[in-house]
């Protein structure tokens, strides 16, 4: 990888689980060089994957087998930008019908406890319309979601 910048994910031993599912699941994404431990580590053993190079939607990104000591959290998260219900209910789907936890508001979390937000186009427009009464009312309607249900969403922005 030679960017100036990567996002660093810590697993428990899955990283190259972890980004085999998110070149599965997501385009633009691939998994690229795997590097294995020179010798022992705290958690882990010699010829076990240290890290994983990948990309998750165009983002550069490296899973660290760290070991359990640190946990995903909320304070991250991707987000994806989809742009119809199909593309949302897949990704969704996907997260959540592999392990994955379903959230509030377009958010879910993958089995390895990554946050995600499945983010229809169609929700930001509709929370940024200058008719802010139209904008509160599918900021209202988003409030009560999981996943993103792009027809009532538009409902509410129209009042």
């Amino acid at each position: 990888m030679v960017t100036k910048n990567t996002v660093c994910l810590w697993y428990d031993g899955a990283a190259l689980d972890a980004a085999r599912f998110y070149a599965e699941t997501f385009p633009d994404s691939t998994v690229g060089a795997v590097l294995r431990a020179p010798g022992d580590y705290p958690d882990g053993k010699e010829g076990d994957v240290l890290t994983v190079e990948f990309t998750v939607a165009g983002i550069p990104c490296i899973g660290l087998n760290g070991g359990s000591q640190c946990k995903h959290n909320e304070a991250f998260s991707f987000q994806i930008s989809t742009d119809d219900q199909a593309e949302t209910d897949r990704l969704w789907n996907v997260i959540v019908g592999n392990g994955g936890q379903e959230s509030a508001c377009g958010w879910c979390k993958d089995k390895w406890g990554l946050n995600w937000q499945i983010t229809p186009r169609a929700l930001i427009e509709a929370i940024a319309d200058p008719d802010r009464a139209a904008a509160k009312r599918a900021f209202e309607a988003m409030m009560t979601m999981g996943k993103i249900d792009i027809a009532a969403i538009e409902a509410a922005r129209r009042g």
